[in-house]
């Protein structure tokens, strides 16, 4: 048990008890969409009720299932991000889709992290009631299509499917997010230093005689190359090496 899921886990229990006893815990922490400006909170708070102990212990086999691996995957703070972005945005969801019904449940968090396993280990098996083995990315287009078709006319019953295709949708923009974020870092951790390029608006004057011997020759070699092809057949390495010892209409020549 890894502990953010750990975490997650005592804290929604400990809420769905203490909501069974204190009946201001549910009007304080129910989402009602049509309220949502009066009680923003609400787009979290939701997340730790539930309509029973069946919806309870369902969400919270689903968190214990794939919670670990996802946050292993992740490391703690990315997921914690995870599941409440999918929360939140399955909450929004559903204020676009249905402004007068109330939310409960941790649903759409559990969605979420159900698409990062899938985003992951898209072949791993998924066993339906212990039984029925399932590729984790069909499970996610099954579910997805079962609460699309729900959500818009079909057998809705009492259960939030805008709040789960909103947890899809918020875990697959906070996956894209880290995506570019870490290919971006790798981009920049696998650059070289860049290369400064001087841009010469004519022919580099050169003063022969402030450039150190060990250097001369390689100055003669690349204004011998420029005389014979022209500045456009510099390498920028040799303009780079160039500018060293070259006066421009921006910059005086180096004083040794």
């Amino acid at each position: 048990m890894t502990p953010v899921v750990r975490a997650l886990l005592f804290a929604t229990i400990g809420v769905f008890f203490l909501q069974q006893t204190l009946e201001v815990v549910y009007y304080l922490f129910v989402f009602v969409p049509q309220y949502i400006v009066l009680r923003p909170w609400t787009v979290v708070t939701y997340m730790f009720l539930h309509a029973g102990i069946g919806h309870l212990f369902f969400n919270m086999l689903g968190l214990f299932f794939f919670g670990p691996r996802v946050e292993e995957r992740l490391g703690s703070r990315s997921f914690l991000f995870l599941y409440f972005i999918s929360g939140i945005t399955g909450a929004l969801l559903s204020l676009i889709m249905g402004p007068s019904a109330a939310v409960v449940g941790a649903s759409a968090g559990v969605f979420g992290v159900m698409l990062a396993f899938a985003w992951f280990w898209p072949e791993a098996p998924i066993h339906i009631y212990g039984i029925i083995p399932i590729q984790a990315r069909l499970l996610v287009i099954i579910t997805t299509v079962l609460s699309l078709w729900s959500g818009f006319g079909g057998r809705g019953g009492n259960i939030a499917h805008f709040a789960h295709l909103g947890g899809y949708l918020g875990a697959f923009l906070y996956l894209k997010w880290l995506d570019r974020k870490r290919q971006d870092f790798r981009k920049k951790a696998t650059a070289g230093p860049p290369v400064r390029e001087l841009k010469f608006t004519g022919r580099p004057q050169v003063d022969l005689q402030k450039v150190h011997e060990v250097n001369r020759a390689e100055v003669n070699r690349i204004l011998d190359k420029i005389n014979a092809h022209g500045m456009s057949a510099l390498t920028p390495q040799e303009r780079l090496f160039l500018s060293n010892f070259a006066a421009t209409d921006d910059r005086p020549p180096p004083v040794s």
